[in-house]
């Protein structure tokens, strides 16, 4: 996959693209559904996306909770697995949220990129002040020369597939829900960092990982799936995983940690990709540590059973 950053700054090869255009958070269904139909639209020509970074919600509310549900690397991984040949990550400032509808796409898509095709959903909106819809950009595509297809959303249960819808399932801990609609595990990928070892000391070392700028899933305990992807213990595992601020211990900032079945070995500075399965009891605060052990005991009983019958 080849990345492209800046609209004035494309090489001829990177040029007439069949792209589709979005935020593609977490890449569920709905978006891999509109890539498919980037592909049909075109399929001698390369295969893209369009995306901004920042996120324009993070850029136009940047105190607002966090909200993602991937952070750039791990989108970036999961479209290449799609066969996304270009990403066109465009760098979104002042500068491109001040384009009018019809600049952005004469400036940007049609002299910038020089797309060929370009694939939205039928709720997209682009331009100063979101002014601009799909049947907008079908005009300027047969006014600039470039193609335009709109793509119908897709629906789950009677419920449109959305980035929301999944968050939504998120919190309410429906792990289950949200990979419905995500089309895989929801996944936390990052690194492992340093903690205070106190699940070591009681018997259940876990591996430590940041949530700052991600959505925060329902506080508790899940069944996951575990897959190191670098490192010598790169490879795919069974765990449990507590996601939140350890009441136990007074956390305060939350972050996921996750016990290995049947694991031995350093992963500081390794990267982890934990996909949520199945939520199996909120955060709770123990009488004493006899009784937490107790509790992490039939918590990785109940998640081996479930992780063992996928």
């Amino acid at each position: 996959m080849h990345i492209i950053r800046d609209h004035q700054f494309v090489t001829p090869e990177d040029r007439g693209a069949s792209v589709a255009i979005g935020n593609f958070d977490g890449v569920h269904l709905g978006h891999q559904s509109v890539i498919a139909q980037t592909r049909a639209a075109a399929p001698d020509a390369p295969l893209g996306v369009l995306t901004f970074e920042p996120h324009p919600r993070e850029y136009f509310a940047p105190a607002a909770p966090p909200f993602r549900l991937m952070r750039p690397n791990s989108r970036t991984h999961r479209l290449e697995k799609l066969g996304v040949e270009r990403l066109y990550e465009l760098n979104f400032n002042a500068g491109l949220a001040g384009l009018s509808p019809e600049e952005f796409a004469r400036n940007v898509l049609a002299e910038g990129l020089g797309l060929r095709h370009v694939v939205v959903g039928s709720d997209f909106c682009f331009g100063k002040g979101r002014s601009g819809n799909a049947d907008d950009l079908v005009r300027f595509g047969a006014e600039l020369g470039f193609c335009v297809t709109i793509a119908r959303l897709m629906a789950h249960s009677d419920k449109v597939v959305s980035s929301t819808a999944i968050r939504e399932a998120l919190s309410r801990g429906q792990p289950r829900d949200a990979a419905a609609m995500l089309g895989h595990w929801h996944r936390i990928e990052g690194e492992v960092i340093g903690g205070e070892q106190r699940g070591r000391e009681l018997g259940y070392p876990t591996a430590n990982m940041s949530m700052d700028g991600l959505h925060l899933p329902k506080f508790g305990v899940y069944a996951v799936l575990v897959d190191v992807l670098d490192g010598p213990h790169s490879g795919s595992y069974h765990g449990a995983a507590s996601v939140g601020v350890r009441p136990m211990f007074d956390g305060e900032k939350p972050n996921i940690e996750t016990f290995l079945f049947d694991f031995s070995g350093d992963l500081y500075g390794t990267t982890l990709s934990v996909g949520l399965v199945a939520y199996l009891r909120p955060e709770l605060k123990f009488d004493g540590l006899d009784a937490l052990i107790a509790q992490m005991d039939g918590d990785c009983a109940q998640a081996r059973s479930i992780l063992t019958a996928l």
